[in-house]
């Protein structure tokens, strides 16, 4: 089984282990320092379970104070630091490092206040996603971004990793919903980026932070902006014969000027998966299903409603069924957010991707994606967030059977390599993490991860937070400075894939 090439990790570190772990002791008291080998396996990895490993040791702070305290003190003695939230990453932003602390947020986990005036919400990063919005529906208000994790995700991660979901196609990804964050850089510093206004002065360093993925320092705090409720929201369920019309019909209706709240699409074996699982009332005997929402004034959703269904008919729609109230439309919706659950009860394992594409490409990208599943004997479930182009292909296969991973994996990179072909890029939301990270160099020439590199060092000259991650090479901060011809490069050393 092939490995996956980490940063080394330091033997001066590993050897000072019984020392760092009391010092942790002193700053996070009680039961906020982890260290037996059996109680670290539940953090051995993050949501792309196929690569773990165990980090030195588990620290929970609770406080910002700690997380500086904790911050500061590895960065005076050259300790590695990775970031974690919930652990719902699904590209290896999470997983640790043998020698570095894990730096796990969960304990962060209330929200500080609610200013329903500036429609806004202050969370600690340890908050649930879909807790925010709890927080705020009795008073007609949501947070809109809504990943599929959004019961288990946090907040702070979802600005490390500039999450979407089914409705950013409205109303935009994390960073179009994030207002300010309190961070703490590596050295130590509390900085705050932006706050409840709607612009800040200067640069946009919180852009800059929003899926930064770990690299440049840890959310202690984000300020998000909450919306009230639409009047009506109405979604359309859309069979069609084939995946390309499908595709056709999410082109011509955003040609047509029509902004859907989401356009989700799913073809045939993620719909009888999710069906099957969740009961939501999808058609069977369609090869790709649409599911449509309008928001907005009444008046305003059924007229949009009307167009969008003669939109999908002139693209050979064979089935058209509307919801008709709030709990329909929630089941819509609810097949749709359980397919990733759904598909694990078809398959004994499945890689999810994630890459996005010009809409116009989703015919010549499903067609080439089902040319690959032939060329690698997978299986593969569609799943996207059709409107703005993101993909989830799930590729299913048996870790148990020789070469089953490695043929999976080789599938995923052809896709984004697809990807990219056709006017697309690596990510839409799962950020890079170890998963793409050494596929970067198909869409960067290497002055670009140069310069990209450069923002990194500038927040973090030592690369000790979360190294190993985005970048297929750590260069080192004052050779990128240089630019000299022998540039110098951090070795990675490899960890085991299960």
């Amino acid at each position: 089984m092939s490995g996956l090439a980490m940063p080394k990790p330091d033997r001066a570190t590993l050897e000072r282990r019984e020392e760092i772990i009391a010092d942790m002791r002193i700053i996070v008291p009680g039961e906020g320092v982890v260290d037996a080998a059996n109680e670290m396996r539940a953090f051995e990895s993050d949501g792309l379970t196929a690569y773990r490993q165990l980090p030195m040791v588990v620290v929970l702070p609770e406080t910002t104070a700690q997380v500086a305290r904790i911050l500061k003190y590895c960065d005076e003695r050259n300790i590695r630091v990775v970031p974690r939230g919930s652990g719902t990453s699904l590209s290896g932003g999470a997983l640790p490092l043998e020698d570095a602390v894990l730096l796990v947020m969960s304990r962060f986990n209330r929200i500080l206040d609610i200013d329903y005036p500036n429609r806004a919400v202050t969370a600690q990063p340890g908050v649930t996603n879909l807790g925010i919005t709890h927080a705020v529906e009795a008073e007609g208000f949501y947070y809109a971004p809504d990943p599929s994790s959004q019961i288990a995700c946090s907040i702070g991660g979802n600005v490390a990793e500039n999450s979407g979901g089914v409705h950013c196609l409205k109303y935009g990804l994390t960073a179009n919903n994030v207002l300010g964050v309190e961070m703490v850089l590596m050295n130590g510093e509390i900085v705050r980026l932006g706050g409840r206004h709607l612009d800040s002065e200067g640069y946009d360093l919180l852009g800059v932070m929003t899926g930064s993925e770990g690299l440049l320092g840890v959310v202690t705090e984000v300020t998000v902006r909450i919306l009230q409720k639409p009047e009506t929201a109405r979604a359309v369920l859309l069979g069609f014969p084939s995946s390309e019309q499908a595709g056709r019909c999410v082109a011509d209706i955003i040609g047509a000027g029509i902004v859907p709240g989401g356009i989700e699409m799913m073809d045939r074996p993620a719909i009888h998966a999710a069906e099957d699982f969740v009961h939501a009332g999808y058609p069977l005997d369609v090869e790709a299903l649409l599911i449509v929402e309008l928001d907005g004034p009444s008046v305003e959703v059924d007229h949009l409603i009307g167009r969008v269904e003669g939109i999908a008919a002139e693209n050979g729609a064979t089935t058209a069924r509307v919801s008709t109230n709030e709990a329909e439309r929630a089941s819509f919706w609810a097949g749709r957010k359980a397919a990733f659950p759904a598909v694990g009860r078809i398959s004994p394992d499945y890689y999810c991707m994630d890459g996005t594409i010009p809409r116009k490409q989703l015919p010549r990208v499903l067609a080439g994606m089902r040319d690959l599943s032939e060329k690698y004997g997978l299986r593969v479930a569609n799943v996207f967030h059709a409107g703005d182009g993101n993909l989830h292909p799930l590729i299913l296969y048996d870790a148990n059977e020789p070469g089953e991973l490695d043929r999976a994996e080789a599938f995923g990179a052809d896709i984004l390599r697809l990807c990219v072909e056709v006017g697309g890029v690596l990510t839409g939301e799962h950020g890079v993490g170890v998963e793409k990270r050494d596929l970067m160099p198909e869409m960067f020439s290497q002055a670009d991860l140069d310069q990209q590199m450069r923002v990194k060092c500038a927040f973090d000259p030592n690369h000790l937070l979360n190294p190993g991650k985005v970048f297929p090479q750590l260069r080192r901060c004052a050779e990128l400075g240089r630019m000299h011809v022998h540039r110098g490069q951090m070795a990675f050393p490899d960890i085991p894939r299960f």
